[in-house]
């Protein structure tokens, strides 16, 4: 579920929708359901993740004793959740951190908060990390530096905005694009590094959802680990963090079989 589950209900974040794990069961005569939340399945899904489904930005030096990960995932929103070692396996908690309210940490990303926020009642990190959030940014800097091309208008216009701009931007075929996409994926890192930071990850962070590696290249030239390690004193210590992108679009899959297996191992005779 794209929103906070609470009491087995969710109430979507970007749909009229109110889902009840009770009604379904009842609904569909099936004896338990549990929702859970996008990224909290996402979660249970990365200890089933093969190695060629991982990409490292940052090996990092993780401690020897396991503590914390941390899992951010830019799709059509943006989803955070920290996983806590228990003692046996890491436990996701979810979370709603992608609501959090966007911080600007240069004059561009203030400027780009000004522009958003004539749009916006709420600037949160979800209105610039995400699909709709590139487009954002795009659309903030063809109209403070008026150097979108026709072509790529129409484009943009005529297919799915996020995905043409990025695009664009890969191939060096606009320079508007380019500087969306970097600054997009400095904004992305920043988060993450955020969400390192607040929950002081360093087993490491996983990138997962549907724009990373579609901009894999770009994550990968330094701009999403620049926005990451630049914590002033902390720098350091974001360094030894490892960093890596889930290339596997069925995480969340794998992690909802998980949980739904651990289910039926419970109700087993």
């Amino acid at each position: 579920m794209a929103g906070p589950v609470i009491d087995n209900r969710c109430r979507t974040t970007n749909l009229p929708w109110i889902i009840d794990g009770g009604t379904l069961s009842t609904r569909f005569n099936i004896p338990h359901v549990r929702l859970l939340n996008d990224l909290e399945a996402t979660a249970y899904g990365l200890p089933f993740l093969r190695l060629d489904e991982l990409v490292v930005l940052n090996a990092g030096t993780p401690p020897q004793t396991k503590q914390a990960l941390a899992l951010i995932a830019a799709g059509t929103g943006l989803g955070e959740s920290i996983l806590y070692w228990d003692g046996t396996r890491y436990r996701p908690m979810p979370s709603e951190g992608g609501h959090t309210d966007f911080a600007p940490n240069s004059d561009s990303e203030i400027e780009l908060l000004r522009h958003l926020r004539g749009s916006y009642l709420h600037v949160s990190y979800e209105r610039v990390v995400s699909g709709p959030g590139l487009h954002a940014v795009y659309e903030y800097l063809r109209d403070t530096k008026k150097n979108e091309p026709t072509w790529l208008a129409e484009k943009i216009k005529a297919g799915n905005p996020a995905a043409e701009i990025a695009e664009a931007g890969l191939k060096g075929q606009a320079d508007i694009a380019k500087q969306a996409l970097d600054l997009f994926a400095s904004i992305y890192g920043a988060e993450a590094g955020n969400l390192a930071l607040k929950g002081l990850t360093l087993d490491g962070v996983f990138v997962a959802g549907g724009i990373a590696p579609k901009i894999l290249p770009k994550l990968q030239d330094g701009s999403f680990m620049r926005g990451f390690t630049n914590k002033g004193r902390y720098k350091r210590l974001m360094t030894q963090i490892p960093v890596k992108v889930v290339t596997n679009d069925k995480t969340a899959l794998l992690g909802a079989a998980s949980v739904a297996a651990q289910l039926m191992g419970s109700m087993a005779p």
